[in-house]
């Protein structure tokens, strides 16, 4: 069975963003050449679960073709309908019984990038399998949280840990069945 990874950075505070959905911290750790396991992940995903905001910020920063790639398919949870482009879904039905069709559906694994809304869905009922999280090495203070209340709690098992010369540490867990 398919499973869900969520690979995702995150203020030492735990914020995803500032309060304007402003994702400029990030830059703080961009370094030439380093992707921070990126290409590699993401090489073993072939399906994209992300919510609308963070869908149309990273298509007016990036480009639409950061997620769709021709190489997968994408889905944006949102509450407005709008045409498929490409091979980009803009879903409006319910968040688990997408997981559960894609779940049992063959393919390689799935990948949450977020948002917060779209995390924290999936939280409230036990569907992410593993997390990646980057920590970047600044205190916002103020902005959309990570993880946030009620959701049950869900025990981790430690993968691995590593740290990067830019003062980015990846945080790699797996939730215990």
């Amino acid at each position: 069975m398919r499973k869900i990874s969520l690979f995702i950075a995150m203020s030492l505070d735990g914020y995803i963003a500032k309060s304007n959905d402003d994702l400029s911290f990030l830059k703080l750790v961009e370094k030439e050449g380093e992707d921070y396991g990126y290409a590699e992940f993401t090489s073993q995903i072939d399906t994209i679960i992300i919510g609308r905001k963070t869908y149309d910020y990273v298509a007016s920063e990036i480009g639409a073709s950061h997620y769709d790639n021709g190489q997968r398919d994408v889905y944006v949870i949102t509450r407005t309908e709008r045409p498929q482009e490409g091979r980009t879904i803009f879903y409006t039905g319910s968040l688990t019984e997408l997981i559960d069709r894609l779940k049992s559906e063959n393919g390689k694994n799935i990948y949450c990038d977020g948002g917060a809304e779209v995390i924290n869905e999936l939280l409230k009922h036990c569907l992410i399998d593993e997390f990646t999280i980057s920590v970047i090495p600044v205190l916002l203070g103020d902005g959309t949280r990570l993880f946030k209340n009620g959701r049950p709690e869900q025990v981790l098992n430690f993968v691995t840990a590593k740290t990067f010369e830019t003062g980015l540490t990846q945080l790699h867990y797996k939730l215990k069945k």
